[in-house]
């Protein structure tokens, strides 16, 4: 089966700093992956890069055997198409209710104008599954209220029910619990991984939260100073090791201690 995610010797570079050193996986179909590392770690320009926001300057990256190098910008659209994100910060647009900000999540698949959005010309098949996305993360019954009415939580909730929307084979999760308390935080993944288990799709996830990261998931990426320092399933690691990525050199742009010189 093609992998969801290859990922190989990728480097990106900001003039004379080297944020990603050879960064090298694999992610299989159906896998979610936890990535790890202390900010300044490169973990956000990796993100990007997945989706052809960071130009390479060398290395490989393939979505479902498709490369992201070379692609021609339809492309590109057609790759994205089949990725879906949940981001830290909702990005709900906030004059929509909730209903509508699911239905925006068809606008790159169909390419639908803004109206859709609004339910003026947007399918009764699209309505429907607009309320199905949104009971699956059980706000249906928030389906009106505006972004300013509902909870941290409750929003995320909403941008998950977006997501499914666009019909994804891969997710990228960049840190989407970070903005929450920990309750909230922890009924968002409990949310976010049964759907990805129950649509068989494939994730990335960056988190922050070492405890979390080891019961949710079936793996571990682990980055430190641009590389992939651990790359494991989750039962064959431990804390002492997660541990391990947030001390010593963890920027890309530090340098070494006396101790390590």
């Amino acid at each position: 089966m093609t992998p969801a995610i290859e990922a190989d010797k990728l480097v990106v570079c900001y003039g004379k700093l080297k944020v990603l050193r050879g960064v090298s996986f694999t992610i299989p179909a159906g896998q979610g992956v936890v990535l790890l590392g202390a900010n300044g770690c490169g973990k956000s320009t990796l993100m990007r890069s997945l989706n052809g926001l960071e130009k390479l300057q060398s290395g490989t990256i393939r979505i479902h055997g498709d490369a992201l190098s070379g692609a021609s910008r339809s492309e590109l659209r057609k790759i994205r198409q089949g990725m879906g994100y949940v981001f830290q910060h909702f990005n709900l647009v906030p004059q929509l209710n909730a209903f509508q900000n699911v239905l925006f999540g068809s606008l790159g698949r169909q390419r639908l104008g803004l109206l859709s959005c609004l339910s003026i010309t947007a399918s009764v098949a699209d309505r429907e599954k607009a309320m199905h996305c949104l009971d699956r993360v059980g706000m249906a019954d928030r389906a009106l209220h505006r972004p300013s009415e509902l909870s941290g939580g409750q929003q995320q909730r909403v941008a998950i029910a977006r997501m499914l929307m666009q019909n994804p084979k891969v997710v990228i999760a960049d840190e989407p619990i970070a903005s929450l308390d920990p309750k909230a935080g922890r009924e968002v993944l409990d949310i976010l991984w049964r759907i990805v288990t129950e649509e068989k799709l494939s994730m990335l996830c960056t988190l922050h939260q070492l405890e979390l990261a080891q019961e949710y998931g079936d793996r571990i990426l682990g980055m430190k100073a641009g590389h992939v320092e651990i790359d494991a399933p989750i039962a064959q690691t431990d804390i002492a090791q997660l541990n391990a990525l947030y001390s010593g050199m963890t920027r890309v742009d530090a340098q070494p201690t006396e101790a390590a010189a």
